[in-house]
């Protein structure tokens, strides 16, 4: 069996200024135990055997401190920087511009938010092999709660409710080999196509008319967007490796 030849590379968001968060400094530099929240989640890329290189798109101003905590904490396959977008889709696509220096067609991108810092070695893993298998892969999980569409002359009110079964939650990682993600984010732009204030990736594949495999997810997976977020955060490092909680 020939053995693959494509390299895997990961483009984390860490743009963004955090606002929701309140605090003085953005909320992915912010330190829990003595290590930013950003570096968690490089520990995670840089400690996964098929992660090659990571790009970073770093909050400008940032960029130093960044490579001075990569030093630091030996984040050694941190090779490029990219500068953020107005918003997440923008700073994406110019982590894939910045991709477009080191990837071939056939290699991966992981695309991953840099504030969700528990992120699973086999939540990687599976959203790679799903890329690897099928050209894309897209972390998901089920949905648990009940769904009801409001009335649309009472908001107040409801008569409808949407079968969870036929619903997933999608997050990231995301996966995508490189050459179709780069030409589907072209193709995005030139028509305007996908890329407004609340788009991703995902959500600009499939308006595009891609179809998209779901890779498994976790719940811990969680992203950090207000301070409340942190101290949960904080809670399962304490908790992370008790033997007491069954996985």
């Amino acid at each position: 069996m020939a053995k693959n030849t494509h390299r895997t590379i990961a483009i984390i968001l860490a743009g963004g200024s955090g606002k929701r968060m309140g605090q003085d400094i953005p909320k992915q530099f912010i330190n829990v135990n003595d290590k930013p929240i950003l570096i968690y989640t490089l520990e995670s890329f840089q400690n996964h055997p098929k992660i090659d290189e990571i790009i970073v798109v770093c909050k400008e101003g940032w960029e130093s401190i960044l490579e001075a905590y990569a030093k630091q904490f030996n984040i050694t396959k941190l090779t490029h920087l990219a500068k953020p977008g107005e918003t997440s889709q923008e700073s994406i696509y110019h982590g894939v511009q910045e991709a477009e220096k080191i990837a071939q067609k056939d290699d991966i991108v992981v695309i991953h938010d840099g504030v969700r810092p528990l992120i699973e070695e086999d939540v990687l893993s599976d959203v790679i092999a799903t890329c690897e298998k099928y050209g894309n892969g897209v972390t998901s999980l089920p949905y648990n709660e009940q769904i009801f569409r409001v009335d649309e002359e009472d908001e107040t009110t409801t008569t409808e409710y949407i079968p969870r079964d036929r619903l997933r939650r999608v997050s990231t990682p995301q996966a995508y080999k490189f050459g179709e993600l780069n030409d589907a984010y072209k193709e995005a732009y030139s028509k305007n196509i996908g890329v407004g204030s609340s788009s991703y990736a995902n959500t600009m594949m499939v308006e595009l008319g891609k179809k998209l495999h779901l890779a498994s997810g976790s719940d811990r997976n969680i992203k950090l967007t207000t301070a409340s977020d942190i101290e949960l955060f904080a809670a399962i490092l304490k908790t992370k490796n008790s033997d007491w909680i069954k996985k």
